[in-house]
């Protein structure tokens, strides 16, 4: 395999800056057949961050700088880095290998090239889905789990009433978003899904920050591939008992119904692990509210 800093230099428009602690650096890895970037700061634990959907490595920019100005990060060493089929790199396929099983497989090989020892893992909504099947696949490489509102509908069983329930309030906040992918509007699916997702009143996406609608609608090709794999996770509650890592679970006080559930749902099979609630946040809060994601890291970390 190539070095990391090789090959990001025998690419063009990847620059690997010099090996400092106190500024990004910013690299490529060949991993499975692609190529995925990634940016890290600090020295010390790896600290992995796997974003979500409509994203990339950007969305961490926020709590990357808030982690930079806490003291604490000079003992932590944080990676981002953009999955399979999203940024804006071209593909090599037509999508095909787009899965929760291909993300949780690159997350995996990510952390055995990049890290000389096991990693703390960070990930959110389908982010912690990856999270979770590359944790409960590979345990060895895990130090601890952090996952905020984990796109695990593979806990919500079908017949029960928490099931329907959350897959009710999911059918309502999306409906728009089906919507769109049905008359083959992407840009409008994803502008509505982050709308939905951030509890924003229509248009509200308009008046995001230009950076956020750029990074969402660069990332919108992937919708259309994404939504039919959320429901084939194959993570059960039998396979979260057996995980031993520490495991912190997160959610924000005013998210949907759907995720309150699954992180309930979560807590049922992982008694032990620790449940925190942001007050005042829905789904978006490591992004959004970087100050109280990183106070509830450091705060388990520390203790891990």
């Amino acid at each position: 395999m190539v070095r990391p800093a090789a090959l990001a230099s025998s690419l063009p428009g990847h620059d690997v800056r010099e090996d400092t602690t106190s500024v990004p650096r910013t690299g490529v890895l060949e991993v499975n057949g692609t190529f995925l970037s990634y940016e890290e700061q600090g020295a010390g634990q790896p600290v992995v961050l796997v974003h979500g959907a409509l994203s990339d490595l950007r969305v961490w920019d926020p709590l990357r700088d808030e982690l930079a100005r806490r003291a604490e990060i000079s003992g932590f060493r944080v990676i981002a880095y953009t999955q399979r089929y999203y940024g804006t790199r071209e593909w090599s396929d037509d999508g095909t290998r787009f899965s929760v099983a291909t993300h949780a497989e690159d997350l995996a090989r990510l952390i055995a090239t990049l890290a000389v020892e096991p990693v703390h893992i960070v990930g959110a909504s389908y982010g912690g889905l990856v999270a979770a099947t590359a944790a409960v696949r590979n345990p060895a490489l895990v130090r601890s789990l952090i996952l905020y509102e984990p796109a695990l509908v593979s806990l919500l069983p079908q017949d029960n009433e928490d099931g329907r329930t959350a897959r009710a309030d999911r059918a309502a906040f999306m409906a728009p978003v089906m919507s769109a992918l049905r008359a083959g509007d992407n840009i409008r699916a994803a502008q509505s899904m982050y709308e939905a997702v951030n509890q924003l009143p229509p248009g509200g996406f308009d008046r995001q920050p230009q950076a956020v609608q750029t990074r969402v609608l660069d990332n919108a090709r992937c919708l259309p591939l994404l939504l039919p794999v959320l429901s084939a996770s194959d993570v059960t509650c039998e396979l979260l008992k057996d995980f031993a890592r520490p495991t912190l679970v997160m959610r924000g006080e005013k998210s949907h119904v759907y995720y309150v559930l699954i992180n309930e749902a979560i807590s049922r099979c992982m008694p032990w692990a620790r449940q925190v609630v942001l007050k005042n946040a829905n789904h978006g809060a490591p992004y959004r509210d970087p100050q109280a994601f990183a106070a509830a890291f450091f705060e388990f970390l520390s203790n891990c």
